[in-house]
């Protein structure tokens, strides 16, 4: 049986990688930096936006509600605002449920090729 490791994650993203994260444009990550006071990215010397995994979470917080639950830019804002301790909390619930689900599909595969 493999040995289990900890996910590795990076301590900082650049743009691109964070646009490749959901299939989008590199100038919708800028324009919901712009709009969001919740999204603040590090700089580095030359300038180029470096984002935590707390940035990503945030930004993936605003494109779930955007454009999976159709709230507008502006409804997006309030319900953040009003929201402001649960849908973070609502984040790393889904995150725990999804590494949950692919650790018991593990199990699932290596009980079938025995």
């Amino acid at each position: 049986m493999p040995l289990r490791t900890k996910e590795i994650t990076k301590l900082y993203y650049k743009i691109g990688e964070v646009a490749e994260m959901f299939g989008v444009n590199t100038s919708l990550i800028r324009f919901y930096e712009k709009e969001f006071d919740i999204i603040k990215p590090h700089r580095n010397k030359k300038g180029n936006r470096l984002f935590t995994q707390n940035d990503v979470d945030h930004f993936h917080t605003i494109f779930h509600l955007i454009k999976e639950k159709g709230f507008t830019l502006e409804g997006a804002k309030a319900h953040l605002k009003k929201q402001k301790t649960t849908a973070p909390d609502a984040q790393e619930v889904i995150k725990t449920l999804q590494r949950v689900k692919r650790f018991l599909l593990e199990i699932k595969s290596d009980l079938s090729a025995e």
